[in-house]
């Protein structure tokens, strides 16, 4: 252990094991998401691996907790919110993930019965949500997010992120879930009020021209605005026992609601993918344990049971709203969820390093399943299964 806490040579580290990941997608033929190596990276110097890290250091904590929050607003920020093709798609979209949710709630219980996890709602949340993180590009890399089948994956994705986030901090919450539903609900508020005043002073000529001045003299001004936002919102949640989680993802969608400019978006680039969500992700790795997992066979059972039911909940949604079978393997991706349910249940010790490894891997499954169903989903208009009658 590093016992001085965090200093310039820990994070050396652990910004190298942040470039494992572009290493492994840059593979041309593996090519696997780029989380799978910054997680690969913290289990090597972790608990699994050799534990070099210092994962009580305070420091290391926060700077994680910033990463954690810049990943959420990341995700929320790259929802098609304001694209017209999800509007059009939004009712099956919204079916499926619906029918999901209904189908998750038993399966979920049936999860937890089997690979003996106290908390059977996180596994329903779980088996309920996607990636759109994941979905949505990968289906846009190949076209697909145009045609009907791919718009309403797209819209089923979109729904069940924002459900699932918003539901996560209520499922691992160690305290009050009420006070933490009223916490999540005056964080979203708040977002929406930021959103209204930002959506009026973007229509303000003095607004419009300090904006052309940052273009200019490269000041970052939607950066800095939305940083104050993404804080301000993440300060909110932390005094009223709500999850930075919904700060993070709510300051996310107040940007894609607004429409997200490329600069910012290259901008946020920088400051959350060069840095800060590879601290988050590589000490996430590092707080896992695969060799408790090797050990206890009901974590391994966990790991099968969750990806499997995933599959199954999303196939019988898509049959339910009348989607291509392969709308649910792309609807089965999972990342940003599951990520941050192990990190808030591993913070609120509803969850063990162990059982954290076992939903990760999972969701690493879930990430293979989708590429089979990205491949499957029909291109033609006339691809996409019939409307009902």
């Amino acid at each position: 252990m590093y016992g001085r806490g965090v200093g310039f040579g820990t994070l050396a580290l652990i910004m190298a094991c942040g470039l494992v990941g572009p290493l492994l997608a840059g593979l041309p033929r593996l090519a696997p998401p780029l989380v799978v190596g910054e997680l690969a990276a913290g289990l090597v110097i972790g608990r699994t691996g050799f534990d070099i890290v210092d994962l009580g250091d305070p420091t290391l904590r926060f700077l994680s907790d910033i990463g954690f929050a810049l990943l959420m607003f990341s995700l929320g920020a790259a929802l098609p919110l304001r694209d017209p093709g999800l509007r059009s798609a939004i009712g099956r979209g919204a079916l499926a993930a619906g029918a999901a949710a209904v189908l998750a709630v038993p399966a979920g219980f049936l999860v937890a019965a089997g690979g003996d996890l106290d908390r059977p709602w996180i596994a329903a949340v779980l088996l309920a949500s996607t990636s759109a993180a994941l979905a949505v590009p990968a289906l846009a890399e190949r076209g697909l997010d145009r045609g009907p089948a791919g718009m309403a994956a797209v819209a089923w994705v979109s729904v069940a992120n924002v459900a699932g986030v918003m539901a996560l901090p209520l499922v691992t919450t160690s305290g009050s879930v009420w006070r933490t539903l009223a916490g999540g609900i005056a964080v979203t508020g708040v977002s929406v009020l930021l959103w209204m005043v930002w959506h009026a002073a973007r229509g303000r000529e003095w607004f419009r021209r300090y904006r052309r001045l940052s273009k200019r003299r490269r000041w970052g001004l939607d950066l800095r605005i939305a940083l104050v936002i993404l804080f301000l919102l993440a300060w909110l949640a932390v005094e009223l026992d709500a999850s930075i989680l919904v700060a993070g993802f709510s300051a996310g969608a107040v940007v894609a609601l607004i429409g997200r400019p490329r600069r910012l978006a290259w901008e946020v680039l920088g400051l959350a993918e060069g840095f800060f969500v590879p601290v988050f992700l590589v000490t996430l790795g590092a707080q896992l344990d695969l060799r408790a997992l090797a050990e206890r066979p009901r974590d391994l059972l966990l790991a099968g049971l969750l990806l499997g039911a995933s599959v199954a909940v999303h196939m019988a949604a898509a049959l339910a709203a009348r989607l291509p079978a392969a709308a649910g393997l792309v609807a089965t991706a999972q990342m940003g969820v599951p990520a941050a349910a192990v990190a808030l249940g591993l913070r609120s010790g509803v969850l063990t390093p162990s059982q954290g490894a076992a939903v990760m891997t999972a969701a690493l499954g879930s990430a293979l399943v989708m590429a089979v169903g990205v491949r499957r989903i029909p291109t033609a208009p006339g691809g996409a299964a019939p409307a009902p009658g």
